[in-house]
């Protein structure tokens, strides 16, 4: 077993050491009616992504979603949340660093003695999710479930359907396809693009995502016999019929959203296995992204 697999398949576990977490880090994590930026690099700015959308959704304030190196420095917030495993990535050090002093900011890491302590105000640690392999999964999704919980939004449904989506074979014909794209709504449009960047760095597969409503706005050209079109959460009216009509295989999200994406963290390792490839040695990539000054 590889340790990306060996990794996801933890997940109901880490959801649920997060979940029962979550009332420790109150003081730690946004306080409803603050402005936030939540901000991270690669995996986690498309958590990032999903986490503020839950968060504006709920009526808890303003929030927005940054990757670390676009952070607009002209904008004034409460406080910024930085997603990162590692702990060392440049960009966020680098953005810590110059809110020193003048905005609040917590990190979410797996590493409590890595440089993140030290250019952070507050720490949340998720050190039983941390991961030896390049290809986040169970960190990502555990810092999504610590502050869905933190916003009264985890279902007790998430672990149990976690369990489900390691379970349940893939559907029949799904490896063999040469495109992927997935689709979101609101909070799970992040988890869309995370999805498709599982399948890039995993299997060098084609994939992408879009916003749901937005898939007919021209990227449904590319959808026809031999790709997959998988929607995370409820699908607009209609869209089914329409992808099916192609000749492409729709993919119905029937789990929690978070369950969803464990599905195609699956797929990606699958997709890698049946191409040769080594999901735990992803073609150009590090575990951390730490550039020279």
């Amino acid at each position: 077993m590889t340790h990306v697999e060996d990794e996801l398949t933890s997940q109901p576990e880490c959801w649920a050491g997060a979940a029962s977490r979550a009332a420790g880090y109150a003081e730690v994590l946004p306080a409803p009616g603050e402005r936030v930026a939540i901000v991270g690099c690669g995996t986690s700015y498309f958590m990032a992504q999903a986490a503020a959308a839950l968060r504006e959704g709920a009526g808890q304030g303003e929030t927005d979603a940054f990757a670390a190196s676009e952070f607009p420095y002209g904008r004034a917030y409460d406080r910024v949340v930085a997603l990162t495993r590692s702990g060392t990535t440049t960009e966020v050090l680098d953005l810590l660093g110059r809110l020193k002093g003048r905005t609040r900011t917590t990190a979410i890491t797996a590493d409590p003695d890595a440089p993140v302590r030290a250019a952070a105000d507050r720490l949340a640690v998720l050190d039983f999710a941390d991961e030896r392999s390049v290809v986040q999964t169970r960190f990502a999704t555990t810092a999504l479930t610590l502050l869905r919980a933190h916003l009264g939004l985890h279902p007790d449904t998430a672990v149990t359907d976690a369990r489900t989506a390691l379970t349940e074979p893939l559907p029949e014909g799904l490896v063999d396809c040469a495109q992927f794209t997935f689709l979101g709504r609101c909070w799970t449009v992040g988890l869309a693009n995370e999805a498709a960047l599982k399948m890039r760095e995993a299997s060098l597969s084609w994939a992408e995502a879009y916003p749901a409503m937005e898939y007919r706005h021209g990227p449904i050209s590319v959808t026809t016999s031999g790709t997959a079109t998988w929607m995370i959460g409820e699908a607009p009216d209609g869209l089914a019929d329409q992808v099916r009509s192609t000749g492409g295989l729709w993919i119905e999200g029937r789990l929690d959203p978070l369950a969803e994406l464990v599905r195609a963290q699956r797929l990606a390792v699958a997709v890698a296995a049946a191409r040769g490839l080594d999901p735990d040695r992803p073609r150009h990539l590090t575990r951390s992204v730490i550039l020279a000054h």
